[in-house]
């Protein structure tokens, strides 16, 4: 089974398994919000063949208009997830995943919502860029060694990089 998520960061090799994860979360997410117009996208690291990571999924469920959240909100409730609050990213409802699936991330985004740009550009610009993805492979297991039980200085070691990534991406580097 997958880490949880108040284990350890360990960072591991890229695991194929992730994709097939992803597509089962999916098909559980989409019964849940579909008739919404919602869709489900597969973002950050795991979303990246090749790139290593902490093996823990992060999902999008992006919702056309934000006159959806509350009842987008409540459907998730229903299905087990757990709503966080926007965790300080305004506009990114954030869920705590039920214990029985694999490991992952849920948050809920309006389509072209700065959230939703920012994980759909970081995502497809990794996907697109090999080295960059290596880069970012190298600098998350220096992290990890350094801040193995400090999740919050480990993201923001990361924060420069992934800015500088999203500046590439939207051609403003």
């Amino acid at each position: 089974m997958p880490a949880r998520l108040n284990e350890l960061i360990q960072i591991v090799e890229y695991d194929p398994a992730w994709a097939t994860e992803f597509a089962h979360l999916r098909l559980q997410l989409l019964n849940a919000v579909k008739d919404l117009g919602a869709s489900v996208e597969h973002v950050g690291s795991t979303a990246v063949p090749g790139l290593a990571a902490k093996p823990i999924l992060d999902i999008d469920v992006v919702l056309s208009s934000s006159l959806q959240v509350a009842e987008a909100i409540a459907r998730l409730a229903e299905i087990g997830y757990e709503h966080q609050g926007d965790l300080g990213i305004a506009g990114r409802e954030a869920f705590a995943s039920p214990s029985i699936t694999p490991a992952h991330h849920l948050y809920l985004v309006v389509r072209g919502s700065e959230p939703w740009r920012n994980h759909i550009q970081f995502r497809d610009y990794l996907q697109k860029h090999p080295e960059s993805a290596q880069a970012y492979t190298a600098l998350k297991r220096s992290l990890a060694e350094r801040f193995q039980n400090e999740r919050d200085k480990y993201t923001e070691g990361k924060t420069e990089f992934i800015t500088h990534v999203l500046r590439q991406a939207r051609g403003d580097a």
